[in-house]
Parts: structure tokens; sequence; C-alpha cells
């Protein structure tokens, strides 16, 4: 029985010991990921995203005054000339 008891204690302070690593350990990984500078920056993963944002919008603004302005009156033009065929 005594032997028993001593192996219960000895499983109890080996798996209180794996813990505490265990814990350490983790504590240890995630301080370095905080303290972490490396990579792109949320300023800067912003500032990216705005101007593909500006720049998309300044495009299909043109494509919009381009195809309103020169594409649809021909079309419009086209296909009343169409349905008005007098042959």
């Amino acid at each position: 029985m005594k032997n028993f008891i001593k192996q219960a204690e000895n499983k109890a302070i080996r798996a209180s010991m794996m813990l505490r690593n265990k814990a350490s350990e983790v504590g240890e990984r995630a301080k370095g990921i905080l303290t972490n500078n490396e990579g792109q920056g949320t300023l800067d993963v912003a500032v990216t995203v705005l101007i593909s944002i500006v720049l998309g919008a300044l495009i299909l603004g043109g494509l919009y005054l381009i195809i309103s302005g020169t594409v649809l009156p021909t079309i419009t033009q086209k296909i009343k000339d169409m349905f008005n065929y007098q042959g």
C-alpha cells in the first residue's frame, strides 16, 4: 500500500512539473509573438487597401464616363435604327 501511495505521489509530481513546463512554454511563445516586429504592420496594410480602393474607383468612374458618353448613345441609335427599318 505504501508503494502504491508513493507511485501516485510521483505521478502527481511529474504531472505537475509537466503542466508547469507546458505553461512556461506557452507563455514564452506568447511573449515572443507579442513582441515580434517582423512583417507588415497594420498601418501598411490599411494604406495599401485604401490606395487600391481609390484607384479602383477612379478606373470604374473613367470607364463609366467612356461608356455612357460614347458607347451607349451609339448603341441606342443602332437599336432605334434596327427597329425603325423602312426596307
